[in-house]
């Protein structure tokens, strides 16, 4: 379903396809419900499927599936705009109806709750307006799938405690990641081109768009919450095979320096050496690991199979010298919470990311290729004729141009920050330009 017009909007802002003469519903997912009077084709019997591997391959073809609209590109300002009109009239409408936190839900068997979840997902264009009241059925459980892949969780068509968490968000919160959503894309000042990358923090995935479509879709590993990663634009200039590791000097100081007072032997352990600032190997038992003064060396992974940067990095100079990279957890992407690095971005599949990046301009650098030299474990470094633009955004809602809003919780706790701090200097601006000493500054 399409996202239905604000009766109040401009007329210079692009219109909204119209579902109801009562209630604006934001556009559902490219899956659609069945069509009135069409019956869910029956299930298959028995047997049950052989579960598949999970391969970074895999994960990466699944990530793909779901969408082939960017995150980011150049109209996403203007339709996060046009999201939140739409939810503002949702709004003024009342919102939708709250559901029980102990609400229990399961195909055919009635509950006091069915003609609430409907109503909500009405609302929000998940279900279908023929579709109103009656028990919880397949094509509810189709609805609460639209819902959940548009709000970042395994679409399983069951109502779990998250997704009845999410479900029960109020619309005047969701306006607000909206807000502040579009506050932070309409400061950023990034060249969109034929080929870029984007990693979306909140929502963990990155992709490589290339003439206006997503050719490759990677979950990756962020920033912990008491470590975020940074949002910025910058350029990608070249791929590390068989990278070393020089381990940051707040690392060295907390983590390295209180493994090395409880093994002495952790350093040899991880393939690590200490260095001295000529790059001269110095005895680790003669730095002081006590951590009370910054370190005044350097710790140096070595590449292998035990390097926490994998087999691949990604550069990509930026001032807060982060980058995306393999790593030697590779488990750690098949969870569906990843905000788990120091402030790199971990990719999963990133040898195909690589290929990606070097294709254009150097396309003797394929997957084999790369395969071939990683196996070497011989280090290099290849600089990329063509540097790619790159952004780490943090979009807690956006609106694909398939009409899609899709929302992500604000795991870094940043729209809220973000919409007092603005608030705050509207006042200040507004408070000077009655003051005639400050006057100037309002203009």
């Amino acid at each position: 379903m399409t996202i239905i017009a604000v009766a109040t909007m401009l007329a210079a802002a692009p219109a909204l396809a119209q579902n109801s003469p009562t209630a604006p519903l934001p556009a559902r997912p490219a899956t659609a419900a069945p069509a009135a009077g069409e019956k869910p084709a029956p299930r298959a019997a028995a047997a049950k499927p052989a579960v598949a591997v999970s391969t970074p391959e895999s994960r990466s073809a699944a990530a793909l599936a779901l969408s082939h609209e960017p995150t980011f590109d150049e109209g996403t300002a203007q339709r996060i705009k046009e999201a939140a009109l739409s939810y503002s009239d949702i709004a003024v409408r009342g919102g939708w109806p709250m559901i029980p936190a102990d609400a229990k839900f399961a195909i055919g068997v009635p509950g006091p709750n069915d003609d609430q979840l409907r109503k909500r997902l009405l609302i929000t264009g998940d279900l279908a307006e023929d579709k109103a009241t009656g028990p919880y059925d397949e094509v509810v459980a189709e609805g609460v799938k639209r819902f959940q892949a548009r709000h970042g969780l395994a679409p399983t068509g069951t109502v779990t405690p998250r997704t009845l968490a999410a479900l029960n968000v109020p619309v005047q919160q969701r306006i607000k990641q909206l807000e502040a959503s579009l506050e932070r894309i309409e400061n950023m000042n990034f060249s969109f081109g034929q080929r870029y990358a984007v990693v979306n923090l909140p929502a963990a995935f990155a992709e490589a768009v290339e003439n206006d479509h997503v050719v490759r879709r990677y979950r990756v590993i962020v920033g912990k919450t008491e470590k975020p990663s940074p949002t910025l634009t910058a350029e990608i200039t070249s791929v590390n095979l068989n990278p070393t590791w020089t381990v940051p000097s707040s690392i060295s100081k907390t983590e390295i320096s209180a493994h090395m007072r409880k093994d002495p032997t952790y350093l040899s352990r991880m393939h690590m050496e200490v260095l001295d600032a000529h790059d001269t190997p110095i005895d680790p038992h003669a730095v002081d690991w006590s951590g009370a003064r910054t370190p005044n060396f350097t710790v140096r992974q070595q590449s292998g199979a035990w390097n926490a940067l994998g087999a691949v990095k990604i550069d990509m100079p930026n001032p807060y010298s982060v980058y995306m990279h393999d790593t030697n957890q590779r488990n750690l992407f098949s969870d569906d919470y990843r905000f788990d690095s120091h402030g790199c971005s971990r990719v999963d599949n990133v040898r195909d990311l690589a290929a990606w990046l070097l294709q254009e301009e150097m396309p003797k650098w394929n997957r084999a290729a790369i395969d071939a030299a990683i196996a070497t474990g011989q280090r290099e470094d290849i600089v990329l004729p063509k540097k790619v633009p790159v952004a780490w955004v943090y979009l807690t809602a956006w609106m694909t141009r398939d009409q899609t809003i899709q929302f992500r919780n604000d795991i870094y706790d940043q729209d809220q920050q973000l919409l007092e701090a603005t608030a705050e200097e509207a006042a200040f601006f507004s408070q000077a330009g009655n003051h005639p000493l400050t006057a100037h500054l309002a203009q």
